[in-house]
């Protein structure tokens, strides 16, 4: 559980709820390792006031990391990030172009304007939660002690289905 339990550190935006089965498992991970997130469909295009009201307002909130995950030309994350100094991961979601056009968008900033950007799709939404604990962690010992536990559960997954794969082939 993070030190400063109850008080969300993690700042989740959607541009829509389109996005939102990428984010679940963000959500998920977060929640997972105790991590108390603020979560809310926020666009760059329908919403500016708002998406700069959040950005701006973030750290002063207590928030600690952002991360905004759109679709199409997602420039969610951009936008955040032009506004707070707060650490923005990027999510690109599936769009027409299979989320090709939501990566380039979101990992293409101009220089000055930093966003960590993760995988299209689900896999990124986890990443950006163990990308956002390991920011947190750098300043929190519990969970540092949790990352280091969650990374020996991915080992011994692997090496139960590596035992699994021996069985199956009788080897």
């Amino acid at each position: 559980m993070p030190q400063n339990a109850g008080k969300p550190l993690a700042l989740v935006l959607m541009g829509s709820d389109s996005d939102l089965p990428v984010m679940e498992g963000c959500l998920a991970v977060l929640k997972e390792f105790g991590v108390p997130f603020h979560v809310e469909f926020c666009s760059a295009h329908r919403t500016p006031e708002r998406a700069a009201e959040l950005a701006s307002g973030a750290a002063s909130a207590g928030f600690k990391v952002i991360i905004a995950a759109a679709g199409a030309a997602a420039h969610l994350a951009g936008v955040l990030a032009s506004h707070t100094t707060l650490p923005v991961i990027g999510v690109p979601c599936p769009s027409a172009l299979d989320g090709l056009d939501s990566l380039l968008s979101t990992v293409q900033m101009p220089a000055g304007v930093p966003v960590a950007t993760v995988a299209i799709g689900k896999a990124g939404g986890v990443n950006s939660a163990l990308l956002a604990v390991r920011i947190l962690a750098l300043s929190d010992d519990s969970l540092a002690a949790a990352l280091e536990g969650y990374r020996a559960k991915l080992k011994e997954k692997v090496a139960a289905k590596n035992e699994a794969l021996k069985k199956k082939l009788g080897l």
